[in-house]
C-alpha cells in the first residue's frame, strides 16, 4: 500500500512534524510505502520566524511541484493532506487536481477555516470562506485534533470523522535531570506567531515578579517586548527543547476565548505534562479537557487566578512534583505516540477496505 503525505511544512514546522512525520516510521513498519512531500520548505520556516520577506519565487515553484505530484496521484492508495492541497487557492481549482478514486484523508490541528471565513477582506471571504468546508466534504476521512474541529466537519456531512489529538513520543518527552537554581521558573514554549498570547497575562507576570523569587523562560517566542521584568528568551531547537522544558517549575498556556483559539489542540500542555511539569492554562477549547484542575495543574480565568496559582505552585514543591507525575501518567494514557500510531494504522487499513 502506498501513501502520499502532502504536509504543509517540512520537518521544522511543528504542525507537520507532530501530525505527520512522527507517524511515518510506524506506517513503514506495517509495510506501507510512504512518500512525504511538504509544500513549504524549512527555508520558508526560517524566513517566517525571522520576520523576513518570504521567498515568493520558492513558494510559486512549490505550488507547481505539488501540481505535478497530484498528476500522478492514482499510483497511491491514500493521499494524506494537511488542511488543504493549495492554500489561498479556491476549491474549484484545487478539486481539479485532487479528484480521483484514491482515498483522501485531511488533517486539522487548528481552526484553519477561520483564516478564510473570518478574514477582514470581503473578497477573500467570498472566494475562500467555505473552502475548507468543501475540502472536508470531499475527504474520505477527517482527522480532527479536537472536538471543535470535528464539529465543523460534522456540519459538512463528512463520510468519517475521527478526533485524533496531537501527541508526543513519551520516550523523548520525559523529565530530564538538569541543573537548575532555586528560583521558581515560569516557562512557555511556542513560536513567534503564538507569543502574542503571553501579553494577555502580562499583569499577572508583573505581580508575581514583584513578589520576588520568580523568573521567566520563553522558548521560541521571537522578539518580545516586556519592559516590566527580565526574562530568558531562548531560541527553539529540537535537540534541546526537552532539556529546556525540564528546567520549568510550571508550564503555561494562556489563550483568549475566541473562535481561532477554540480550535487549538493544547500541544504546549501536552509537552509540559509529558515532562512531568505541572501546568496553568486558560480553559479554552481542548485545554479545558487536558488540564485536570487541582490534579495536574490549574485552570485560570483571570489575572487573579493566574497570580493565585503561580503562588500556590511556587510555595509547594511537593505539590509540583505530585502534579507532574499525575500529568505524565495522563499523557501516557491519552496523548502518547505509541497508542496513536496503532490507531492511525488501523484507520488507514479500514478506509482502504471500504
Amino acid at each position: 500500500m502506498k501513501i502520499l503525505v502532502l504536509s504543509k511544512y517540512d520537518d521544522k514546522g511543528a504542525s507537520s512534524r507532530y501530525r505527520f512525520y512522527q507517524y511515518v516510521p510506524s506506517l513503514r513498519n506495517e509495510g506501507w510505502e510512504v512518500k512525504t512531500e511538504p509544500l513549504l520548505s524549512n527555508n520558508y520556516i526560517a524566513f517566517l520566524y525571522d520576520n523576513k520577506e518570504l521567498p515568493l519565487l520558492e513558494i510559486i515553484l512549490s505550488y507547481f511541484k505539488r501540481i505535478f505530484l497530484l498528476l500522478k496521484k492514482n499510483k497511491y492508495d491514500i493521499i494524506w493532506i494537511e488542511q488543504e492541497s493549495f492554500p489561498w487557492i479556491p476549491f474549484f481549482i484545487e478539486k481539479i487536481f485532487i479528484k480521483s478514486k484514491t482515498k483522501i484523508v485531511t488533517d486539522y490541528d487548528d481552526a484553519f477555516f477561520h483564516r478564510y471565513d473570518q478574514h477582514s477582506n470581503k473578497i477573500v471571504r467570498y472566494l475562500l470562506g467555505s473552502k475548507i468546508d468543501s475540502v472536508m466534504n470531499y475527504a474520505d476521512l477527517i482527522l480532527a485534533g479536537n472536538d471543535y474541529l470535528a464539529r465543523r466537519a460534522r456540519a459538512n456531512h463528512v463520510k468519517q470523522i475521527e478526533i485524533f489529538p496531537t501527541v508526543v513520543d513519551t520516550e523523548i518527552f520525559k523529565k530530564m535531570k538538569v541543573h537548575k537554581d532555586n528560583v521558581f521558573t515560569i516557562g512557555w514554549i511556542g513560536s513567534p506567531g503564538t507569543a502574542k498570547y503571553l501579553y494577555t497575562i502580562r499583569n499577572a507576570f508583573k505581580k508575581v515578579f514583584d513578589e520576588g523569587g520568580v523568573k521567566f523562560s520563553f522558548i521560541g517566542a521571537g522578539d518580545l517586548m516586556f519592559d516590566e521584568f527580565p526574562y530568558e528568551n531562548i531560541n527553539w531547537d529540537e535537540t534541546t527543547e526537552v532539556k529546556e522544558i525540564s528546567k520549568f517549575d510550571v508550564g503555561i498556556m494562556p489563550l483568549p476565548d475566541s473562535p481561532w483559539e477554540r480550535g487549538k489542540c493544547g500541544f504546549k500542555l501536552i509537552q509540559y505534562l509529558s515532562c512531568c511539569i505541572p501546568v496553568i492554562g486558560s480553559p479554552v477549547g481542548v485545554n479545558d479537557k487536558i488540564i485536570q484542575h487541582g490534579i495536574n495543574g490549574f485552570k485560570a480565568n483571570s489575572t487573579e487566578d493566574w497570580v493565585k496559582y503561580f503562588q500556590i505552585l511556587k510555595n509547594d514543591s511537593a505539590l509540583r512534583e505530585k502534579m507532574g507525575i499525575q500529568g505524565r501518567n495522563f499523557i501516557i494514557n491519552n496523548y502518547s505516540l505509541k497508542n496513536n500510531s496503532m490507531r492511525l494504522v488501523s484507520l488507514f487499513k479500514n478506509i482502504i477496505l471500504e
